[in-house]
């Protein structure tokens, strides 16, 4: 169904896509025919919908079986998911933004796209931050990326960042401060390893820091999931949703411009910040409990 984007209002679909292994190019078209028709019954029940969101990676399997095989399942941007995704779009007169490995001219990246109602690609974000740590090893298959990329749906300034993306607080800031956006859409693939329990903490700082909305959205299965959709003001009447820990989900959530602007105005961290922090930065004397610290640890306190 479809629906002419109020500037106030987005109703957004985040989908906790369950993904099975892919360890050929047949695999993952035969996972992108069956993940297209378990959403086309979900947006015939929704109503309209303004955006789709699909995780990280969203047509393979995340881990080193898939990614050993990227000479086979990586794509152009016109590629498999483009032909699968933008019927959808079509279908459904919406927007929607998917994960895919991209197959670019100096390697592989972890891409993320958007294509419109029309079924015109609107553009592509490459991963900016690649996580080389539990269960992640991208470093070994992935380029970094080398732009931003920031769209529009009615009043509404959205940009995506993946996964890793979400720990350097560098990047949302830029997004919100420098490019306007106001909705943060965060596609991961966030496996049970040591990092996955501090990640809540991260989307929900991104958020009230930056006064987004902020969609954190995971895959499905035994061992991922627990996918967080932020507001931009979280206290004891307002706080984050948290879908399945573990089962594939399609959840709907109502976006208001309103509450951009409330948070905006009466908590001023935006405003109040300094036009630079490179400031100077004055001496202090050192203290005994200094002076008892290994070199090692010293020469690197004082970097």
């Amino acid at each position: 169904m479809t629906r002419d984007a109020a500037p106030e209002s987005l109703r957004v679909l985040a989908c906790q896509l369950a993904v099975p292994a892919t360890a050929r190019a047949e695999d993952r078209d035969a996972h992108l025919r069956d993940a297209a028709e378990r959403l086309r019954r979900a947006l015939s029940s929704s109503g309209p919908v303004d955006l789709v969101v699909l995780p990280e990676l969203s047509s393979i399997d995340y881990g080193r079986a898939a990614f050993d095989r990227l000479d086979d399942l990586a794509e152009p941007l016109d590629g498999p998911s483009f032909e699968a995704w933008r019927a959808l779009a079509r279908e459904f007169g919406t927007h929607l933004a998917y994960g895919f490995p991209r197959r670019g001219d100096g390697g592989f990246h972890i891409a993320h796209a958007v294509v419109a109602p029309s079924g015109a690609l609107l553009g592509h974000y490459d991963k900016l931050h690649l996580a080389q740590y539990g269960a992640s090893m991208e470093k070994d298959y992935f380029k970094v990326g080398g732009h931003l990329f920031v769209f529009e749906i009615g009043g509404f300034r959205l940009a995506p960042i993946i996964c890793y993306d979400i720990r350097i607080p560098e990047l949302a800031r830029t997004l919100a401060v420098e490019q306007g956006v106001n909705v943060i859409l965060h596609s991961g693939a966030y496996y049970r390893d040591p990092s996955f329990y501090s990640w809540h903490q991260f989307a929900v700082s991104r958020a009230v820091e930056n006064q987004v909305f902020l969609l954190s959205l995971n895959r499905a299965g035994a061992c991922y999931g627990s996918s967080i959709f932020c507001p931009p003001w979280v206290d004891g009447d307002r706080e984050p949703t948290l879908l399945s820990d573990h089962d594939e989900v399609f959840q709907l959530f109502t976006l208001d411009l309103d509450e951009v602007a409330y948070a905006r105005s009466r908590f001023s961290f935006l405003r109040d910040r300094l036009p630079s922090y490179d400031l100077p930065v004055v001496g202090r004397a050192r203290d005994r409990a200094e002076e008892d610290r290994p070199a090692a640890l010293q020469a690197l306190v004082e970097t």
